[in-house]
């Protein structure tokens, strides 16, 4: 009868101490679980806005930075870019913008920017997806004498404007997407955020 009692007090203590080791190494087996659910650090890099210096950036140059993935070019135009924009409607497939490419308080201007000096566009092309090459450059042989500067798309010859607007012709259905960005300064862009949220 004594060993009745001593082995019931040993299952329970058993069954006791099976229950806390259980607990805990499903409680440690479901945290690495749980913590794959979250993003990694280079995922949240990778969507994280970028902020861009574009203090150096003279007239006709441009400088490109990774966003999500996406090249993402900023080009600064002079005068004589800005001007050549405005005359161009008339080659162009959507020459105010209309179609949803670009963030509500970007103007649908010949310039298509918060400030007409600088373009921030991404550098997909929206046909299949090639990566256009800048071609600032006025009246060159290949692209012809009617060509004022902008981007050339060499996988299907898609072309576009200084402010990233499709021209007619291209296999292109879209302009350029201009992505959401801010100028926290005068000199400071944060490529990722809204302007309105800045």
């Amino acid at each position: 009868m004594s060993n009745d009692g001593v082995n019931k007090g040993r299952r329970r203590l058993l069954i006791g101490a099976t229950s806390a080791v259980g607990a805990v190494g499903a409680v440690g087996a479901a945290v690495p679980f749980v913590a794959s659910w979250k993003p990694s650090a280079k995922a949240k890099t990778a969507g994280a806005p970028v902020k861009v210096d574009i203090s150096k950036l003279e007239p006709g140059q441009q400088t490109v930075v990774k966003w999500r993935g996406k090249p993402v070019w900023i080009v600064r135009r002079g005068p004589d870019a800005l001007a050549n924009l405005a005359k161009l409607d008339s080659k162009l497939s959507d020459p105010t913008s209309e179609m949803p490419q670009q963030p509500a308080y970007v103007p649908h201007t010949p310039a298509r920017a918060v400030r007409e000096d600088i373009a921030v566009l991404v550098g997909i092309c929206t046909h299949l997806g090639c990566s256009p090459t800048y071609r600032p450059e006025v009246a060159p042989e290949d692209l012809g004498a009617d060509w004022v500067g902008g981007y050339y798309c060499p996988c299907h010859g898609s072309r576009f404007d200084l402010s990233g607007r499709v021209m007619k012709g291209s296999p292109a259905p879209s302009n350029l997407v201009v992505p959401p960005h801010a100028y926290e300064s005068e000199n400071v862009i944060i490529v990722g955020i809204d302007q309105e949220v800045a």
